[in-house]
């Protein structure tokens, strides 16, 4: 996957905040080199975050995002200061046009805000004669690069390897294969492992054929049973999704959270949520199959409710668990803020393949490399 190909997830966002009319359109169609944000001197003429994906060396792929005013009016422009703050939950760095050369009492508010979430940032000054690679380099001299978390590489030697299976059914895109697959193909790549690819239905041939033993194999979440029973036991076996979990999130707090199904009650409220927005398949994982296991492990009654993209509950005191997908196509600090949202509310939360590993009695084998 080239950089030209990096997923949004997976890039340096870069938000840029003010008051209305402060000239963040203009500071944003500047930084990325064309007219793609409307300016104009009508108050509140930006409604929805606009975004453009580019790079910006050394720093690398990066996402910037211009969003509405955060000093709004009326009961539209409070749903747009909303929209506003919930960039502040995926953002890796702020940009703060300020009205003045000294912050007021508005802008300084906010900058406390940044400081608290633990975020860089960058102050301009409104005007129309901004330097672009001023600015630029004001942007790359505060960011610094975190050290990249690996998904599987860390297990793995040269020349290990690895075997993957990856169910080619309905619900699987025409002609791709997703996010977390590529990832994970990528990973061993650079870790200079051997990636076998295969469907769960040609597992036990290909396990097989191999003259050297797999140092580990990795699987879709819904064939985790039926893997389970064809990978010899000594060989290590977990899914692209609980990677996820611990490449984007807390993976013991959600090994916890799957546990806590076997204390709900019927009726209980259970929130299934997803970070990507598709179509929903008649044999959906989310929709249909988790709330179809749950049933035939507890033979309860539950209350289910979904969420998808970009919402999230900030009351989360109606839910008694929350499964979570494994979140490839959310940034790791919108991640992060959901998990700790979950933690501080009190409310259990794992994500889709822990909770199935859970399910079908072999979560101690898919997490023991952990």
């Amino acid at each position: 996957m080239g950089l030209n190909e990096t997923p949004s997830s997976e890039r340096i966002q870069i938000g840029i905040f003010g008051r209305r009319n402060a000239g963040k359109s203009t500071l944003f169609n500047l930084l990325i080199g064309e007219d793609l944000a409307v300016v104009s001197d009508t108050l509140g003429t930006t409604t929805d975050p606009v975004k453009k994906a580019m790079e910006v060396l050394p720093l690398g792929p990066v996402l910037f995002i211009d969003t509405p005013g955060l000093d709004d009016e009326g009961e539209l422009g409070e749903k747009r200061i909303t929209k506003a703050k919930q960039i502040l939950r995926k953002i890796d760095m702020a940009v703060l046009v300020q009205s003045a050369e000294t912050p007021d009492d508005f802008e300084e508010d906010f900058l406390e805000e940044i400081k608290k979430r633990h975020l860089p940032f960058v102050t301009v000054t409104a005007r129309e004669n901004w330097v672009r690679e001023d600015v630029l380099n004001e942007i790359i001299n505060a960011y610094e690069l975190p050290e990249k978390r690996p998904l599987v590489r860390d297990f793995i030697s040269v020349n290990d390897r690895v075997v993957l299976v990856i169910p080619i059914d309905k619900s699987a895109p025409k002609g791709r294969l997703i996010l977390p697959q590529q990832q994970v193909i990528r990973d061993v790549l650079d870790a200079g492992g051997v990636p076998v690819i295969c469907r769960e239905t040609e597992l036990d041939a290909t396990l097989k054929s191999m003259e050297i033993s797999p140092k580990m194999v990795i699987c879709d979440s819904q064939v985790f049973e039926a893997v389970n029973k064809t990978v010899p036991k000594e060989i290590p076996l977990t899914s692209f999704s609980i990677l996820m979990a611990r490449y984007k999130g807390d993976l013991r707090t959600q090994i916890d959270g799957a546990k806590a199904i076997k204390d709900l009650k019927d009726k209980d409220v259970i929130l299934i949520s997803e970070g990507c927005t598709h179509k929903r398949q008649c044999k959906d994982i989310g929709a249909v199959k988790i709330p179809g296991w749950i049933k035939a492990h507890t033979g309860k009654e539950f209350v289910y409710e979904f969420t998808s993209g970009g919402e999230f509950p900030e009351d989360l005191s109606k839910y008694k668990l929350i499964i979570h997908c494994g979140g490839c196509m959310l940034p790791a600090r919108e991640m992060a803020y959901r998990i700790e949202t979950a933690k501080k509310s009190g409310v259990p939360i794992t994500n889709y393949g822990v909770f199935i590993a859970y399910l079908h009695g072999i979560l101690d084998r898919a997490s023991e490399l952990f």
